[in-house]
């Protein structure tokens, strides 16, 4: 394993060359040249960037003016097909993570740190006030959050079938979102296979950000055997994926919209389940994201030539967002 240094000379985090190797065999089949670039940010947490995601119910003009004063840019400055005014994210050129915020009991945080490129499958969603929303496979909660920020759901319906993480969701959005508010919102642990057999056509939009191979974390697994374990259960997580979205489908309503999207770069997890689904489901339609992914294209790096209702976002030096699939398809 190769043992990245912080500057102070404690070890970091340690790449598992298992893990490494693997993903530069696809990686290098499926995207070319561009892999090394992206290889060298995965493998360099030091160039990893964070965006603070401002809560809109606990506004702090103090932490918007510090956060102006240290150098950080609001995330979007051109004029996005859908982009809430009360959606603030701010973002810093140079990598670095701002300081955490502590859980203070009968207060709730001021902002939300995350990979910029998620909000990506928040936007492409374009939540509107009133809508039944679901959102899949929910936790940590950091799109449930941005969500909120966009519009106030008639009804949110937040799923995490591992029950751990269930916790974890739940304690986020608690420390985000004022009481009233929450009563909108229904925490699940279902399988998510599930909800469309237990909720036929009842949403208007499904956010599923899909259980993947998730590239940036695979890279630093600590386990060598788990790690191997996970590469070898790894051909099965696009059965999965198609299982779950298959099930998305059923739950939205005719008219509705799904995003489907995962953090990682592998062909068989993002277009290839996206095809499979199209082939094989009569009444689902591929919706039109180039507009988005032109207008975003100066702060993410994107995979050229993908189809118009497709986006990936690549890792790049300064723009070390990513990796992010995102797809949107509709009901008819």
């Amino acid at each position: 394993m190769l043992t990245h240094m912080l500057s102070e000379g404690k070890p970091q985090k340690q790449i598992c060359q298992v893990v490494l190797d693997h993903f530069e065999k696809q990686y290098t089949k499926e995207l070319g040249e561009a892999w090394s670039t992206v290889r060298e940010v995965l493998t360099s947490p030091l160039c990893w960037q964070y965006a603070v995601l401002l809560n809109k119910f606990s506004y702090s003009s103090e932490l918007e003016n510090n956060l102006h004063l240290k150098g950080y840019l609001s995330l979007f400055q051109e004029t996005l097909p859908y982009l809430p005014g009360s959606l603030k994210c701010y973002i810093s050129r140079t990598p670095g993570r701002f300081p955490a915020q502590k859980h203070q009991i009968g207060k709730l945080k001021e902002y939300y740190l995350l990979n910029a490129a998620s909000l990506l499958s928040v936007l492409a969603l374009e939540i509107k006030d009133g809508e039944r929303v679901l959102d899949m496979c929910a936790a940590p909660g950091g799109k449930s959050i941005a969500m909120l920020q966009c519009a106030w759901p008639g009804h949110l319906h937040c799923n995490e079938y591992d029950s751990l993480r269930s916790k974890w969701l739940k304690q986020t959005l608690e420390s985000f979102i004022p009481e009233p508010l929450m009563n909108l919102i229904t925490l699940s642990e279902l399988d998510g296979r599930q909800i469309g057999d237990l909720h036929p056509e009842l949403y208007d939009k499904v956010l599923l950000d899909a259980p993947c191979s998730n590239d940036r974390s695979w890279l630093f697994s600590s386990d060598i055997q788990q790690a191997t374990l996970r590469l070898i259960q790894r051909k099965e997580l696009s059965s999965l994926q198609v299982q779950l979205l298959r099930s998305a489908i059923k739950a939205l309503c005719p008219g509705g919209s799904v995003i489907y999207s995962t953090c990682t770069l592998s062909k068989a997890e993002n277009s290839d389940v996206i095809s499979h689904i199209l082939s094989s489901c009569s009444n689902i339609l591929p919706v039109d994201i180039s507009e988005l992914a032109s207008v975003v294209s100066d702060e993410f790096s994107l995979v050229a030539g993908v189809q118009p209702h497709e986006l990936l976002v690549l890792p790049a030096k300064g723009k070390a967002w990513g990796p992010m699939y995102v797809a949107k398809l509709k009901k008819t």
